[in-house]
């Protein structure tokens, strides 16, 4: 048995194996794929920048365009159905207009 374990050179890997023992071997990660990552970080770093200047552009762009102001809708009989009076008065809480009936 000890010649066939010399003969396929199990032995011999076996006695390098422990002279490199003192050097620790290099991993490499099935996830990296030999990729470089610092190329990778730099573009996605770059990309939000973009990202973040054209996202900030267009919000400037549509808030500096104003928006239209429409006429008072107009006041539907079905809208503000009061069946009981509120403790505070006629109106709604948040109401702000008023009514002259006193």
């Amino acid at each position: 048995m000890a010649t066939s374990l010399v003969r396929s050179g199990f032995l011999r890997s076996a006695l390098r194996g422990r002279a490199r023992s003192s050097q620790v071997p290099k991993r490499n990660f099935a996830s990296s794929g030999h990729h470089d990552d610092a190329y990778e970080t730099a573009k996605w770093e770059k990309i939000t920048y973009l990202g973040i200047v054209g996202c900030t552009g267009l919000a400037v762009y549509n808030l500096s365009k104003g928006h239209p102001h429409f006429k008072e809708p107009p006041a539907y009989p079905y809208l503000h159905i009061r069946n009981k009076e509120f403790p505070w008065g006629p109106d709604g809480l948040f109401e702000t207009k008023h009514h002259d009936e006193h």
